[in-house]
């Protein structure tokens, strides 16, 4: 299996809501997203990334302030320049279960120092849980290109 990223963060009163039961904002929980997702390319490329996308953002649950929110970030595939990252948020209890609040996939180009794109390395899935992971991103790939034609 390859490397999975971690991150962890408190759900703390400025990432919330002001309603009586205050929610974590959705744009904050992007903001995070976006980074760990972006710490899992550039250790995978040993290159600077940019975001190019995000394909998918499903909000399935909430999560509410003083929340432990544990964040998984890995790679699910890579073309010349560019490659897919899964996110999933989960809340953590206090009994150390989580339950899955977010699933995200975002593409990133990997970039050298002129900010041009540069090649990546092949990812190759090793487990059935990355096989599927990288059927879906090739169907996300060829769904992406496909509604940029019928919008050009």
């Amino acid at each position: 299996m390859h490397e999975i990223t971690t991150a962890v963060q408190i759900v703390l009163s400025q990432n919330c809501n002001g309603n009586e039961k205050p929610r974590l904002f959705g744009g904050q929980l992007m903001s995070w997203i976006d980074v760990v997702g972006a710490v899992a390319a550039r250790r995978f490329t040993h290159r600077q990334v940019t975001t190019v996308g995000v394909d998918n953002l499903s909000f399935l649950k909430p999560a509410f302030l003083n929340d432990i929110l544990v964040q998984e970030a890995r790679v699910t595939w890579t073309g010349n320049t560019s490659l897919e990252v899964r996110v999933d948020s989960f809340v953590e209890r206090k009994d150390g279960a989580r339950e899955l609040i977010n699933r995200a996939y975002l593409s990133f180009v990997a970039i050298d120092e002129n900010d041009r794109p540069v090649r990546v390395p092949e990812f190759i899935p090793e487990t059935q849980e990355e096989m599927d992971d990288y059927a879906g991103a090739v169907e996300r790939k060829v769904n992406r290109m496909y509604n940029a034609r019928s919008e050009g």
